[in-house]
């Protein structure tokens, strides 16, 4: 077997024995004898193909969304997609509109759950998207502690005036945020018109994901269409939080 293979396999069955907990890199490369750089190297790897999600440098690393695809395992948010699924079902029969479930991995929106309309011009979304892009990944990113939300948009720099215009400092982008938790609502328009509505998703106080409708600006701006699409996600939303409180 080729030796970095070998390695990456020896690192992600050392992660799924300890999957109740993080793992630092200091400890996976001293339990399975790697010097650090080379550890860390094939952690990035395998961070970048959704098999490890690092949660921060003093946190560590734990099985992602792509290992428990692989295995069919709805363990990986197992309770947050038994509740939701359905009521995301209702929402797309009632709106004829593609609905997803985000949370952020790796620094990106990913989706956990998408539930596709049959409308002739569809919105299709990428499983991972810049953070910025999207309405869902904005919501999360507002809901963040807030030295977690600083530490990632340090890392990644604030966003593209292409992609949300006028934030052009860090106090801009605080004050965009404290407007999203205060309303609980965010809409977007993409270049290519396309609306994206989020809101959150939350258990014991926390907001753990989000909530997404994305659809043509076209048929977004309907006569009465905004009005209707906004309070069906926002019903839908409240009936998931109630739910995840039980």
């Amino acid at each position: 077997m080729i030796q970095v293979i070998h390695r990456a396999l020896n690192i992600l069955e050392y992660v799924a024995k300890h999957k109740e907990r993080a793992c630092s890199l200091t400890e996976i490369a001293a339990s399975l004898e790697l010097n650090q750089p080379t550890c860390a190297n094939i952690l990035k790897t395998l961070v970048d193909a959704n098999y490890l999600e690092h949660l921060g440098r003093k946190k560590g690393y734990r099985l992602g969304p792509m290992v428990y695809q692989l295995t069919g395992d709805l363990s990986y948010n197992q309770n947050l997609l038994q509740v939701a699924k359905p009521e995301m079902e209702k929402l797309t029969d009632k709106l004829n509109e593609s609905c997803i479930l985000g949370i952020i991995r790796n620094q990106k929106r990913f989706i956990l759950h998408t539930v596709n309309s049959d409308q002739d011009l569809q919105v299709r979304s990428k499983s991972e998207r810049d953070i910025y892009e999207t309405a869902s990944g904005r919501m999360l990113l507002a809901f963040l502690p807030e030295k977690e939300r600083d530490a990632l948009t340090a890392s990644i720099g604030l966003p593209k005036p292409e992609i949300w215009k006028g934030i052009k400092t860090k106090a801009l982008l605080d004050a965009a945020f404290q407007k999203i938790r205060e309303d609980r609502l965010v809409i977007t328009l993409s270049p290519s018109h396309i609306v994206g509505l989020a809101v959150p998703i939350e258990k014991n106080g926390t907001v753990i994901a989000s909530l997404s409708i994305f659809l043509p600006e076209s048929r977004y701006n309907r006569k009465g269409n905004a009005k209707v699409v906004t309070e069906a996600l926002i019903e839908v939303g409240n009936k998931i939080n109630r739910a995840m409180s039980l």
